[in-house]
């Protein structure tokens, strides 16, 4: 496989890059989403998908619809409710909230879209995404705000900062637009149906 340059993908797939005001924050998420790549084998971050059995969307659409409903409603509570969101945080945790699924899909996609590395050591549909993209965001050092708004499912961070609320709650709202336009059935109704088939 010749040399892919992921960080270039990942800068290109996410201008929403751009309106983190520190450099430092900036450049972590670039390097965790590069790892996430590179270690689960992928060739290009548009082969992602949203869910392991919805391909019509791909992950790079939702992480971005994510990132534009979070900014929209930390925009509201700021201007009409006087809350104070952090807004690197929330674009930084927006961007980063699926990038486990670097890992979590590998088997859900034709082999032909991934190559080499050594994803046997990384990649696993054992460890959900939000985890696992927790951990990549903590080992690139990303601040613990950002690492505190990425775990999203099923309750798995118990203190809920105003920036995690908006990363979790845009998720649904955009997965909610997916699974709708997709199947024709809620978020809710996708997980019912096929959490326990994903296994």
């Amino acid at each position: 496989m010749a040399d892919v340059d992921y960080e270039e993908q990942v800068r290109e797939a996410y201008p929403e890059l751009d309106c983190i005001e520190s450099d430092d924050c900036r450049e972590r998420v670039v390097e965790a989403w590069t790892l996430g790549l590179e270690r689960g084998g992928w060739q290009d971050i548009y082969d992602v998908p949203y869910a392991w059995n919805i391909h019509e969307t791909t992950n790079v659409e939702h992480v971005r619809g994510v990132t534009k409903i979070a900014l929209e409603s930390a925009r509201v509570q700021r201007e009409f409710h006087g809350a104070d969101p952090d807004f690197d945080v929330i674009v930084a945790a927006c961007l980063l909230h699926d990038v486990g699924k670097c890992y979590e899909y590998v088997s859900h996609v034709d082999a032909e879209l991934l190559a080499g590395t050594d994803r046997e050591r990384y990649a696993t549909a054992e460890i959900p995404h939000s985890i696992s993209g927790y951990a990549l965001a903590h080992e690139v050092g990303c601040s613990i705000p950002v690492q505190r708004a990425i775990p999203h499912f099923l309750g798995e961070v118990p203190k809920r900062t105003l920036e995690a609320e908006l990363v979790k709650s845009a998720n649904s709202a955009s997965s909610n637009a997916i699974t709708q336009s997709a199947m024709d059935i809620t978020l809710k109704e996708w997980v019912d149906e096929y959490s326990q088939t994903s296994d």
